[in-house]
């Protein structure tokens, strides 16, 4: 199976099984870690253009998990997020980092903040090696292991 087939196949699979649990997923800290965690991966490369935060943006809104939350309240946490990482990327991170380490105190909740990572990583059909650096960073800090993920 060629990447691009498996890389939709994973997306599509983590976005199944986060459907599965979307009544389980309702914390604010869950909110606070999935904007991080698309901000994130969308700064991954340290660059976000416009239509790359569009991309993003959109995903945001559609995504039927994150529909637990209010639209402009998700795009208002995922825009802060991501001026954090533009302006300064490494200062930023690490701001990023311990919005996402608020998901660590519930594994469900841990784990669907990686799916989502993984669902933006690969929206445009590359889930590319600084996507996947960055989850896999967020892994170890939900104390996680990458592997389980395929990262």
């Amino acid at each position: 199976m060629a990447l691009w087939d498996r890389l939709k196949e994973s997306a599509s699979t983590m976005q199944t099984q986060l459907m599965a649990k979307k009544n389980d997923l309702k914390s604010g800290a869950f909110r606070d870690a999935s904007m991080a965690m698309c901000a994130l991966v969308a700064a991954a490369d340290g660059t976000v253009d416009p239509s790359e935060r569009q991309r993003v943006a959109q995903l945001i809104a559609t995504n039927e998990v994150l529909q637990n939350f209010d639209a402009d309240d998700l795009r208002r946490r995922f825009e802060e997020n991501l001026n954090k990482l533009t302006t300064d990327f490494a200062f930023g991170k690490v701001s990023v980092m311990q919005e996402i380490a608020k998901a660590k105190k519930k594994p469900a909740e841990a784990r669907a903040v990686i799916q989502i990572g993984i669902v933006i990583g690969g929206a445009d059909g590359d889930f590319d090696k600084d996507e996947q650096a960055v989850v896999r960073e967020a892994c170890y800090t939900l104390e996680l292991p990458p592997h389980e993920f395929d990262l």
